[in-house]
């Protein structure tokens, strides 16, 4: 979702001048693609940032690029072994645009709105949050470094985040092997609807993952990968009561399956 999108000045006035000089017409602009990728993927377990959402799931997305700019929807339908009241199913409607400062570093800023239309008001579970966030990308020798700031405006807290990424190329078998690490932390102020005194919940997370894509045609792409996510030091508090640990957070591997088709 990392295109150029600045920076045609220089060639329109060279352009410009060299029509005055020569007769000869200034070069067309790049216009910006639009793209269009549907990605059905398939989970052995559902983990959010160190949290167990549920068991072996169904996780389609559609993604529409055009430039600069992506917006998408990602969905969530558990297959079996569900944890109820929570991403059953679950619906990500989100959007980004990133500028790019230089061939090393970008910022994208982006944002994502959560929708649980099953959720258990009950028991204080939120049926929809949004949150913005603002990431810098900068590569360095091929590894690829991404500090990310998100603020969750329902449940009034940030999550900052930080991953690592590098790909390693396996021309043998006509794939790459990509790795990645991320670790990020939580603070947020309002973690159940409705609760008086508010709940408050934090906790930290990492990830470390292995993917190999393999290009099946020019459209097409399947890629398997394997994670293991790991929640920790995650508890919530409401008022004098005493912090709870928070069951959720827990360790798990990770298998996934995707098939992506662009258009």
């Amino acid at each position: 979702m990392n295109k150029k999108s600045l920076a045609l000045i220089s060639a329109l006035v060279v352009g410009a001048f060299s029509a005055q000089a020569q007769s000869v017409p200034a070069p067309a602009s790049a216009v910006p693609t639009v793209s269009v990728t549907a990605t059905p993927s398939i989970v052995s377990q559902y983990m959010f940032r160190g949290q167990r959402l549920g068991g072996p799931s169904f996780q389609p997305a559609v993604e529409l690029g055009y430039g600069d700019v992506v917006a998408g929807v990602w969905s969530n339908f558990p297959l079996a072994d569900k944890v109820p009241g929570v991403s059953d199913p679950e619906f990500d409607f989100y959007g980004s645009d990133t500028v790019t400062l230089n061939p090393a570093s970008s910022i994208v800023v982006g944002f994502t709105y959560y929708y649980y239309p099953r959720a258990d008001l009950n028991a204080g579970l939120y049926r929809s949050t949004f949150e913005p966030n603002i990431a810098f990308n900068y590569t360095l020798a091929g590894l690829k470094l991404t500090p990310k700031l998100y603020w969750d405006f329902m449940l009034k807290g940030p999550t900052y985040e930080f991953t690592a990424a590098y790909a390693v190329p396996l021309k043998e078998i006509g794939t790459e092997l990509d790795f990645s690490a991320v670790g990020g932390t939580y603070l947020v102020n309002d973690a159940s609807r409705n609760f008086s005194p508010a709940v408050k919940a934090w906790g930290n997370y990492w990830l470390l993952s292995a993917a190999a894509p393999f290009q099946l045609t020019k459209e097409s792409k399947l890629t398997v990968g394997f994670a293991y996510t790991k929640g920790s030091n995650a508890f919530a508090k409401q008022g004098s009561f005493p912090k709870s640990s928070i069951s959720s957070a827990v360790g798990r591997g990770v298998v996934t399956i995707s098939y992506a088709y662009s258009f």
